[in-house]
């Protein structure tokens, strides 16, 4: 079937290039970018939608629409990315069951810092931090980056003004999640980055492989691995709440690759099994066991923290964490801070079962732990984390794809944990399994890359 629109036709011309392996910078940088593309949205007219229900009740599938979006204009330091796959991540379920708050508050926000800014405050905002795809075009300034490079992207967006932010730049007042705080994020045929957030994308990898470690990895590698983090050492015993999931299943792999000793916590059979394929022992199945760490909405239960804590002993030989890797958040964290071993750590971010935590601070306090929080990463922890990706170090943990149409169902599925692994989105690639340049290192690397795949 012919293109019908001049849109068509130029995104028809730019995968055309992509998908040949070997078109020239040149030939890039004159491909003519559509005027419009397809993208996931939510709108700022449906932001109540939801009003009155129960979290588990909002239904990502009815907010999540995906529609042709005006390209946006390409500033300094900047480069528009045909995005050929992306994935899910947690943030992309909040934004849209608009919690813990619409994100349109986000791009407001953001929308007064300058004239050029002013571009992400929308009445849509196009959602994703995550992708894998080429660089078509580059705005003033940029020298590293150009038209026909296969990249990542990781999704700090960050300003870089503020001397606050040159030592570890999540700490720069102007720090955003790309995707979720800015808009134009990677759920779209074509995505707007700050050329700063750009990395190699792995040749052994298809495009969905690619773009599923991004935001999990590098969020995974600074809360355990990095000096701002648990600054995880061989030995260590690390607690890893969900470690079949997109994210802590990125975490295993770093626990077992830097001679940690990870306990892998699932909810099913089937999610032990997956953390055993990665190389894991030590594994609780919390469903099996029956752990009911609140007695009801306001009361949690010490007598199963410790009833936790001696599971965790008898799997490890009588010790008790040095790090507890949290991002469940209100339902483990009284749990996490009691197992913790006397000067241990507990490392945390995400909260996705709730923010509101509550723990009692005697064990916190008396036994010297600490509390770490933890936001993504740094441009320098991102790019080690890719690095560790392209090294066939750490592998991704990918499940499942989805076409970009079905981006709603596929939020869906992580919104009620259907899930296992990571969750991808295929965007301009027409199919899986494209995009594999360098096909001798896939071999070699293969036997891993498949059971990491099965995940």
């Amino acid at each position: 079937m012919q293109p019908e629109t001049a849109m068509q036709y130029e995104t028809a011309q730019i995968l055309a290039a992509i998908q040949a392996g070997d078109t020239p910078a040149e030939e890039f940088a004159h491909l003519k970018l559509p005027d419009s593309y397809r993208a996931v949205t939510v709108h700022a007219d449906e932001a109540e939608m939801f009003d009155g229900l129960a979290s588990r009740d909002k239904d990502p599938r009815r907010s999540l629409h995906v529609e042709d979006v005006a390209t946006p204009e390409l500033g300094p330091g900047e480069a528009i990315v045909a995005v050929m796959a992306s994935a899910i991540n947690y943030n992309s379920v909040w934004t849209s069951i608009f919690e813990p708050v619409s994100t349109f508050s986000f791009l407001r926000r953001y929308g007064k810092v300058s004239e050029l800014t002013r571009r992400h405050d929308l009445p849509y905002h196009v959602i994703g931090s995550d992708l894998a795809g080429v660089v078509l075009r580059t705005g003033p300034g940029v020298n590293k980056w150009k038209p026909g490079d296969e990249v990542v992207a990781h999704c700090l967006s960050v300003e870089l003004e503020d001397a606050e932010g040159h030592d570890d730049t999540m700490l720069d007042p102007q720090q955003r999640i790309w995707g979720f705080e800015t808009n134009f994020g990677g759920l779209a045929h074509l995505a707007l980055v700050k050329t700063n957030q750009l990395m190699p994308k792995p040749a052994h990898l298809t495009w969905e492989e690619a773009a599923s470690p991004g935001l999990v990895n590098s969020t995974a590698y600074r809360q355990l691995v990095s000096k701002n983090g648990a600054a995880m050492k061989q030995g260590d015993v690390v607690l890893i709440w969900g470690a079949s999931g997109g994210l802590g299943s990125y975490a295993t792999q770093m626990a077992l690759n830097g001679g940690a000793i990870p306990v892998c916590v699932v909810s099913s059979p089937d999610k032990a099994q997956i953390c055993r394929s990665m190389g894991a022992e030590l594994i609780i199945d919390r469903a099996a066991e029956g752990y009911r760490f609140w007695k009801n909405a306001e009361e949690q239960d010490p007598k199963e923290w410790q009833r936790f804590g001696s599971k965790i002993r008898e799997l490890t030989g009588g010790e008790d964490p040095d790090i507890v890797f949290e991002h469940p958040g209100r339902e483990t964290f009284g749990a996490s801070v009691y197992v913790a071993k006397r000067g241990g750590q507990i490392v945390t971010c995400a909260s996705t079962s709730g923010f509101q935590h509550s723990y009692d601070n005697r064990y916190l306090w008396m036994n010297l732990k600490r509390i770490i929080g933890s936001h993504f990463a740094n441009y320098r922890e991102a790019w080690e984390a890719n690095r560790l990706i392209d090294k066939g170090m750490i592998h991704p943990t990918l499940s499942k794809s989805y076409p970009l149409e079905q981006t709603g169902q596929a939020a869906y599925d992580v919104h009620r944990n259907l899930h296992q692994g990571k969750v991808g989105v295929l965007c301009l690639a027409p199919r899986e399994g494209l995009g594999v340049r360098d096909a001798a290192k896939r071999d070699r690397l293969l036997p891993a890359i498949n059971r990491f795949r099965n995940v």
